[in-house]
C-alpha cells in the first residue's frame, strides 16, 4: 500500500515542478480520481488551477447539479456540451470507436477552454488499471487509449498514474476529502455511452440514466458494491397492460472488487432483484424487461463496452 503522506508530498512537488508556474486545466469529473487530483493541484498551484467539468449529456442523474455544489470553491467552470457529444456519436456502434470519439471530443473541448484561459498543461486522474487495460487491449480509456496524439498542450500531468483505486481512496481520506467523494463508486469516463449498446441516442441514455438511479437507490446502502449500474442492451418483446411492446432490455450489474482488475457479481436476494425489475419496468417508459448479469471479471469486463 502507498504511504499516503509521502505520496501527497511528492505529488504536490511533481505538479508544481511540471506546471512550471503556468496555468493548468483540470479534467474534473467529480469521481475520486479527479477529485484527488484537483485537491493536490489546488495545494500545489492555487489559482493557476482551472477546474473544468464537461457535462457530456452522458452523466448520471443529478450529476452536474451535485458537482456545482461540491466544487463551488475550486475555480470551477462548467461546460454544457451534450449536443456536441451526441452529434459526434451519431451512427457510431463499435465500442472502441465510441471511446475514441468521446476522447477526441473531450480533449478538443479542453483545448478550446484552455485557449480562453492561457492554460499550458492538462491534469488528469489516470490511474494504473487504466494503463494496464488500455495497453492490454481490454478497452481504451478516454484519458489513455482514446487520447488523441496531437494534443494542443505543452504536456500532461498525471500524478496518480502509479496508484490503484483503493490507494487513491486512501489518499482522498488523508487529504480530508468528503466521504461522499472518497467512497464514490467508479463511473466510466465515457459515461452512459458505454452503458448503451449500439448507437448512443438521447432516448437510450435517458433510460440508462433513470435505471442507474434506481439500481443505486436499491443496492448501494444495503450491499456496498464496488460498482452497480444498469445498461440498455437491446430490444425485446413485452406486454404493458393489454398492449404488445417491443421495448428496451435493461441489464443490472452489481459487483464486488478490490482494484477493478477482477470482480465478482453480487448474489442478490430474489426479493431485491424483483423489486428492481418492477421499479424499472414500471417507472421507465419503453422498458420491456430487466435481466441481472452474474458474470465475473474475467471473462467479462465490469462495464458492457
Amino acid at each position: 500500500m502507498v504511504n499516503t503522506e509521502k505520496f501527497i508530498e511528492q505529488a504536490i512537488a511533481e505538479i508544481r515542478e511540471k506546471s512550471n508556474g503556468k496555468k493548468v486545466v483540470m479534467a474534473l469529473s467529480g469521481g475520486v480520481d479527479s477529485s484527488v487530483c484537483a485537491e493536490l493541484a489546488r495545494r500545489a498551484i492555487g489559482e493557476n488551477l482551472i477546474s473544468i467539468y464537461v457535462d457530456t449529456g452522458l452523466m448520471r442523474k443529478g450529476e452536474t447539479e451535485r458537482i456545482r455544489e461540491l466544487f463551488s470553491d475550486l475555480n470551477l467552470q462548467v461546460v454544457e456540451a451534450g449536443d456536441e457529444f451526441f452529434g459526434a456519436l451519431k451512427g457510431v456502434i463499435d465500442p472502441e470507436k465510441k471511446r475514441k470519439v468521446i476522447g477526441e471530443k473531450f480533449i478538443r473541448i479542453f483545448e478550446r477552454e484552455a485557449k480562453k484561459t492561457k492554460a499550458a498543461y492538462l491534469l488528469q486522474g489516470t490511474i494504473y488499471p487504466d494503463i494496464i487495460e488500455s495497453e492490454g487491449g481490454i478497452k481504451s480509456h478516454h484519458n489513455v487509449g482514446g487520447l488523441p496524439y496531437d494534443i494542443d498542450f505543452e504536456g500532461l500531468i498525471e500524478p496518480l498514474i502509479d496508484l490503484y483505486k483503493d490507494e487513491v481512496r486512501d489518499v482522498a481520506g488523508a487529504l480530508g476529502l468528503p466521504a461522499e467523494i472518497q467512497h464514490r463508486m467508479p463511473f466510466p469516463g465515457p459515461g452512459l455511452a458505454v452503458r448503451c449498446l449500439g448507437e448512443v441516442t438521447p432516448e437510450k441514455v435517458e433510460i440508462a440514466r433513470e435505471a442507474n438511479a434506481i439500481a443505486e437507490e436499491e443496492l448501494v446502502e444495503q450491499f456496498r458494491p464496488w460498482q452497480c449500474f444498469a445498461a440498455v442492451i437491446g430490444l425485446g418483446t413485452g406486454v404493458k397492460g393489454d398492449v404488445r411492446l417491443h421495448g428496451w432490455i435493461v441489464a443490472v450489474r452489481a459487483v464486488h472488487s478490490r482494484d477493478a482488475m477482477t470482480a465478482d457479481a453480487i448474489e442478490l436476494p430474489w426479493p431485491v432483484m424483483h423489486k428492481i425489475s418492477s421499479r424499472i419496468t414500471a417507472e421507465i417508459h419503453g422498458v420491456s424487461r430487466v435481466v441481472y448479469d452474474i458474470t465475473p471479471k474475467p471473462p467479462a469486463t465490469i462495464e458492457y463496452e
